[in-house]
């Protein structure tokens, strides 16, 4: 049994579509599996396809042939269209639990929470007809689920639901934060709320213009404010700081009461694994079918999805084990300095930067971590040559390569003319971010992570000693957030040059980095910078402020936050050791 995926917006040339259909050996036997139907579009009909590669080598960007395990032969829950996207089973919400789902990117895990919010009715399979909710009771009769369902559909159960794209909300909504916020207050928990969130200081700002991670928060509060049987929570810390993502998962892992189902999609690993009882692991094929797993304690399917295997379907969805190593402290002294800095003041408006004398070392690979609004992209810039300091003027011979925060997506350029230096001298880095399906889209049609892979690339390819990158994991799923990791610790040793990281992923800070730079004070107001120095201390004292232990977990090797006044937590706190013991 197989798939065709037929992505048409990136197969627009006509001739191309026919030569695709010429060399299909269906349809030179007479047959016509590839069709070009009278709108132009190319599709693929599936029962007669023989799964024989020519069109998908043909268009490697456009079409995907997809053969599914035996165990999928039943009906999908949703289709999207012919040639389309197909999810199969469904994640289930446990009461008096938090139930995340972890999975790359374009596997389905959105559209599944969609169905059990009901914004998305399932078809099951038939994309031809509208769908219908009432159709899972009998997809899922004699299972956990059904009951769920059941309820859905008698009206006992109510969901609220915060969707993964916050940036829309603004388009949609008009006012006060404060405003918007009393509007939707069901349980009479505004001030509550507003306080473990920290929505403070901008409730009188209006919705539009508030930054990416105050909408974030918003949202969050928005959803939880209502009165609801099951919250669903879509990617809840893109957006936010290392410090919010850590107060906010402690806020959602508090939520859960024993007639309150919590369930979340989330990429940061530690984020996910601290808020969460249970995951469920999707996986499948990107844009071509999504399957969902069995529900397993986070340590346990976390661990899974690492290893890439299930052990209970025998199924392997990845080729290798993603793996921790514990890492001996870096020796950084013995390397030679490659640019110092004396004490750096800088202005811009009514916020005030400081950063404390510092260096970086050859072959060093620096973390960059602290609130938003305290200057680590100020500070980055400034390094590139970008910005000027208001007390020095910082001079280097060094060749820089710079990867900024915000990445513009309105070029027409074709990636493959874009990624010249990287075609010719570091096709490895093509490789292993799997960019060459990419080759002939534009840039501006590219997607958050797939725009993301192509900067990297770019900033890493160029002729530089030092490579500085500004939150490279953003719009990154798990998986692709540890191959990215580990290819700048490749790069870096390889051609022997430093790079300085800013990110909020603590997960993707501990597998990269040498070295800290802690940013600390009151965002948008002052902030501190004080580094590099080990990971350790830099660690310590971000863990030490936001109350939290991480430990090494004993099979992976990866970091978990403790348990707060468990026998580690409360030995590590009292020998003031907040980052492994």
């Amino acid at each position: 049994m197989r798939i065709a995926i037929v992505d048409n917006e990136k197969l627009k040339d006509m001739a191309r579509k026919k030569h695709i259909q010429s060399i299909c050996p269906v349809n030179r036997a007479g047959k016509e599996c590839i069709r070009i139907e009278d709108d132009g579009k190319m599709t693929i009909v599936e029962s007669l396809c023989i799964g024989c590669g020519l069109c998908p080598k043909a268009a490697p960007e456009a079409i995907k042939i997809i053969n599914l395990p035996e165990a999928l032969k039943e009906e999908p829950v949703h289709r999207y269209g012919e040639n389309m996207f197909a999810l199969y089973s469904l994640p289930t919400p446990t009461f008096g639990n938090v139930v995340g789902i972890i999975g790359v990117n374009g596997i389905g895990k959105s559209t599944a929470i969609k169905i059990l919010a009901q914004i998305i009715k399932p078809n099951i399979g038939n994309y031809k007809k509208e769908g219908d909710f009432k159709l899972l009771l009998e997809k899922f009769k004699g299972t956990e689920a059904q009951t769920f369902f059941e309820k859905i559909r008698d009206g006992k159960i109510t969901v609220s639901y915060k969707p993964q794209q916050v940036s829309l909300i603004p388009k949609n909504t008009l006012g006060k934060v404060e405003h918007l916020l009393r509007k939707v207050d069901q349980k009479d928990k505004f001030d509550e709320v507003v306080e473990k969130l920290q929505l403070k200081n901008f409730l009188q700002n209006d919705i539009s213009k508030i930054s990416g991670g105050e909408l974030q928060r918003v949202a969050i509060a928005a959803t939880v404010l209502k009165k609801a049987d099951v919250y669903i929570f879509d990617e809840p810390t893109t957006y936010l700081d290392i410090k919010q993502r850590l107060l906010t998962a402690k806020f959602i892992k508090s939520m859960v009461e024993e007639d309150v189902a919590v369930m979340v999609i989330e990429h940061d690993l530690i984020a996910l694994d601290f808020m969460t009882d249970y995951v469920h692991i999707m996986y499948g094929k990107e844009t071509g079918y999504g399957v969902v797993s069995q529900k397993k304690s986070s340590k346990v399917g976390i661990n899974a999805f690492l290893h890439g295997y299930l052990k209970d379907d025998n199924i392997r969805f990845r080729d290798h084990t993603i793996k921790f190593e514990v890492k001996p402290p870096s020796i950084t002294y013995q390397r030679e300095k490659i640019v110092e800095w004396p004490k750096i003041t800088k202005k811009l408006g009514n916020f005030k930067l400081t950063v404390n004398p510092g260096e970086i070392k050859k072959r060093t690979i620096v973390g960059i971590l602290g609130e938003n609004g305290t200057g680590k992209t100020s500070f980055v810039k400034i390094l590139a040559g970008i910005d000027k300091a208001d007390n020095i003027e910082l001079k280097t011979n060094l060749k820089i390569s710079y990867k900024p925060q915000y990445i513009e997506n309105d070029r027409d350029e074709l990636v493959i003319n874009y990624l010249q230096e990287a075609m010719k001298k570091h096709h490895e880095i093509i490789k292993t971010l799997n960019l060459q399906d990419l080759m002939m889209s534009k840039l501006n049609e590219l997607s958050g992570g797939e725009l993301q892979k192509v900067e990297i690339a770019k900033a890493l390819a160029k002729d530089a000693q030092l490579v500085l990158l500004d939150e490279p994991s953003a719009y990154l799923d798990i998986e692709q957030r540890l191959i990215v990791a580990k290819m700048i610790k490749n790069i870096a040793e390889l051609k022997g040059i430093s790079v300085l990281v800013v990110d909020h992923d603590l997960l993707f800070l501990d597998y990269l980095s040498d070295e800290l730079i802690v940013f600390k004070g009151e965002p948008a107001i002052h902030g501190t910078a004080e580094g590099p120095m080990t990971m350790e201390q830099g660690m310590n004292s971000l863990l030490k402020e936001v109350n939290i232990t991480l430990r090494r977990e004993e099979q992976s090797g990866r970091p978990r936050i403790n348990k707060e006044e468990s026998l580690k937590d409360r030995e590590q706190k009292e020998n003031g050791n907040y980052y492994y013991s």
